[in-house]
């Protein structure tokens, strides 16, 4: 029976995985900050269970190599627990600035963590982005009301439902050739909640794309 996944992490013969690129992604979110002039960049990892976790975080650490962005273990927190709302974050913010290291920017697991933190860094007279950026993954619905609304990597699920659609037909119908799998790029949405680290001067070009940017 003709089969495709959407978000698969696993490798079927015979069957086609729908992915998100991953590497993409991170490239996107990791030079929007350093566009930005943000040097010390902490990081909030996504729980051991999470599906997405480890090609994901996999992923921001090639990005980063390449991009010269240190990853430093005491700017780098585990997410844990279950919890579905942005109580998840508000932990993993208190628990990074506990270990009193200097950052200027997060770029978070996903958005639900990210808005999470940010509680805990106003909470704690930070501001955002005026001390603080923070960038988020997923662009939920909920990330464009958010005070302040969430810069965020948009996973266009309604592409990746289409194009696994598409592909499940031309395989019933035998047309074009099997792929086993299929990276959907993803999209880079910056609001409000990301800005020049504290002291840097961001290029005219930086805030021209910061004013036409979508959401």
């Amino acid at each position: 029976m003709p089969t495709v996944a959407v978000a698969g992490h696993q490798t079927v013969a015979g069957v086609t995985n729908i992915v998100l690129d991953h590497k993409r992604a991170a490239r996107m979110a990791l030079q929007h900050l350093q566009n930005l002039g943000h040097e010390e960049i902490a990081f909030l990892k996504g729980q051991t269970f999470s599906s997405d976790s480890t090609v994901r975080w996999d992923a921001i650490v090639e990005v980063a190599e390449e991009l010269g962005v240190s990853i430093r273990p005491e700017l780098t927190v585990q997410i844990e627990g279950t919890d579905s709302t942005p109580v998840i974050g508000y932990p993993v913010g208190k628990q990074l600035l506990a270990r009193k290291k200097p950052f200027t920017a997060v770029f978070a697991y996903n958005d639900i963590s990210a808005i999470g933190a940010i509680w805990a860094f106003r909470e704690a007279g930070l501001r955002v982005p005026e001390d603080v950026s923070v960038v988020g993954f997923d662009d939920i619905p909920g990330a464009a009301f958010g005070n302040p609304a969430l810069t965020t990597v948009r996973q266009p699920l309604l592409r990746m439902g289409q194009i696994a659609a598409q592909t499940v037909i031309e395989r019933i119908e035998e047309r074009g050739t099997y792929q086993p799998e299929i990276a959907i790029e993803p999209e880079f949405v910056i609001r409000e909640s990301s800005g020049p680290a504290p002291g840097k001067h961001v290029p005219s070009r930086v805030a021209e794309v910061r004013a036409s940017a979508p959401g």
